[in-house]
């Protein structure tokens, strides 16, 4: 069974771990997110940490779940705005369309994603049926059965605690990871955890939130999945 999990990462583009078999086999970087699922073209399952699912009018329910299971660690999750917001072609215009659709405005941290959220979205589009959203926290949370994460992921604390329920899952991330090396510590934990609810997506064990998904405007799921 082989699986990848995928982050941004600045500019770096986007950080991928590979398991096979549910253990960690190798880590990847690409500036293209196009190019990085070209080389894992075999993965029977993809996941990618950035919304991919857009509802036309409203709020996704999915963030809306995210922030009410995450507790402490809910500042983590962004409300992504309806799909029209994404389609204009600066900040201002999309915070007035948002603003028309929801009675709310989007601030100039969340735009700062549009990029890689188009990015993603299109690979998604186009292999819908293989690749799915998730979000790290979430993941890492139900590592954890459940239980809150206390620490920030950038703290010392935090990462050792990230490290710590990977191994206990059978993924030993190690002190060498090539290519990947340059890449934010916080990052590639996040795409380590990306790839352990791929793992579960491919063997039927996963969940989403909401349990049951949102559909857009294609009539494809609208979830987050752990």
């Amino acid at each position: 069974m082989n699986v990848i999990g995928i982050d941004a990462c600045g500019k770096r583009g986007w950080v991928g771990v590979w398991l096979v078999d549910g253990a960690y086999h190798r880590s990847m970087v690409e500036v293209q997110l196009e190019s990085l699922l070209a080389r894992s073209s075999d993965a029977d399952v993809v996941v990618i940490d950035m919304p991919l699912g857009l509802i036309e009018s409203d709020w996704r329910a999915a963030d809306t779940c995210a922030k009410a299971v995450l507790g402490p660690r809910r500042s983590s999750v962004f409300m992504t705005a309806p799909r029209p917001v994404w389609d204009e072609l600066d900040y201002l215009a999309a915070s007035d369309k948002c603003l028309s659709i929801t009675g709310k405005r989007i601030s100039r941290q969340t735009w700062a994603l549009v990029p890689k959220l188009r990015e993603a979205r299109e690979c998604w589009l186009k292999d819908s049926e293989r690749i799915y959203e998730v979000h790290p926290e979430v993941s890492f949370q139900a590592m954890a059965g459940g239980k809150p994460l206390m620490y920030d992921k950038r703290s010392w604390r935090g990462q050792a605690l990230r490290r710590s329920l990977l191994s206990a899952v059978g993924i030993s991330l190690p002190d060498e990871l090539g290519e990947a090396d340059p890449v934010p510590t916080d990052d590639v934990l996040d795409a380590a955890a990306a790839a352990w609810s791929a793992q579960r997506i491919a063997t039927g064990t996963a969940a989403c939130l909401p349990e049951v998904p949102e559909q857009d405007i294609g009539g494809r799921p609208v979830a987050i999945w752990y």
